[in-house]
């Protein structure tokens, strides 16, 4: 059973709604105003808080402003209530991060309906996005949540001929792309022209959102590998979705620092590891995110010399690597094609 919070100084008002609230199979606990809520809110953990605005001894910007510093309680759901109709508590409020506002007097399927969106959301948002797909998914995700639909029908779409550049280090950022079918690089090339691949992203991913997050200029180059069809939306809507909402803000910034958690030990991998250790780790990570099933056996479709880039190392000792594999039948090779054969073998490879 999910536990509301509801904070409120007129009792009427209070025993009235938290009535409306536990008929609709929800645990409620009340609190007489601010104070006595934050308490209650960092004992017990609610699902959601409902909280008057206009309160003694603390307000509810106040008991919004405690709980918010709270990692325990920042993401918990908060509605604002108020006698009030003014903008300028409506503003106040959303501005603080709050996910919404009734205005009394309001019936109780309003309110009964604005808590049943707000724990869904809620519940799609705690859930655990991990691995090479976790930004996209964690979009498509908070789309079905929030307000902003980056991805639909109305847009656009472009269809993009291999070895077109989007975009390349330097220009200004204008968009995030969506990748609806085909396959696009993001690479670096140092001071000696040497290309080392940052990520490649197929059907379903969103890229290009990192220098938007940072309002800097791209630092590195993308190029489509393939026929590419793509979704460009604009860096306006991007933004309204993962900054406008403290969850969403919350729940993206945590999936980023996984992100660089997997970027360091890929980078582990290219300091530290042997040549043979390197290309197996390489070999799992383009296979976790870029397979093709043929026959039961998963196929890497990317070029030698992509995946040497990809990996960090030349594209001679890839090949040569890949054929010492072959011969230990954890691979098998075909023309622009790696089929894998032993997957765990390649994943506790020791040396």
């Amino acid at each position: 059973m999910k536990k509301i919070l509801l904070i409120e100084d007129n009792l009427e008002v209070r025993e009235n709604t938290a009535e409306i609230i536990e008929l609709s199979n929800y645990k409620v606990i009340t609190a007489e105003n601010g104070k006595v809520g934050v308490e209650l809110a960092l004992k017990e953990l609610p699902d959601l808080i409902v909280c008057d605005i206009m309160m003694p001894v603390l307000d509810g910007y106040g008991a919004y402003h405690l709980l918010s510093r709270h990692k325990e309680t920042a993401s918990i759901p908060f509605i604002f209530l108020t006698a009030k109709s003014e903008k300028a508590d409506f503003r106040k409020g959303m501005e603080m991060g709050a996910d919404d506002f009734i205005t009394k007097p309001f019936d109780g399927i309003e309110l009964l309906n604005a808590i049943e969106v707000r724990l869904k959301k809620s519940e799609l948002l705690q859930q655990k996005f991990s691995g090479p797909e976790a930004i996209s998914e964690f979009i498509t995700t908070a789309q079905r949540t929030g307000k902003v639909q980056l991805t639909s029908d109305e847009r656009d779409t472009y269809t993009y001929n291999k070895k077109h550049i989007l975009y390349k280090e330097g220009q200004r950022p204008r968009v995030v792309y969506y990748v609806i079918s085909g396959k696009v690089k993001v690479s670096k090339t140092n001071d000696e022209g040497k290309e080392f691949i940052i990520s490649i992203y197929g059907a379903r991913d969103f890229f290009g959102y990192t220098s938007i997050l940072e309002d800097v200029n791209y630092k590195d180059e993308a190029e489509v590998l393939e026929e590419t069809e793509l979704m460009l939306i604009p860096r306006e809507d991007f933004m309204q979705l993962v900054l406008n909402d403290m969850q969403i803000a919350q729940s993206f910034i945590k999936i980023m620092t996984q992100n660089i958690v997997e970027k360091e030990e890929s980078l582990l991998n290219l300091a530290y590891n042997s040549l043979r250790r390197k290309v197996a780790y390489g070999l799992i990570q383009l296979l976790e995110k870029y397979k093709i099933n043929e026959d039961a056996k998963p196929v890497l479709n990317l070029s030698r010399e992509n995946m040497a880039q990809s990996i960090g190392i030349a594209t001679e000792s890839l090949i040569r690597t890949l054929g010492d594999f072959k011969d230990e039948k954890l691979i098998d090779l075909q023309t622009g094609r790696v089929i894998i054969l032993d997957e765990n073998k390649l994943r506790i490879l020791p040396y």
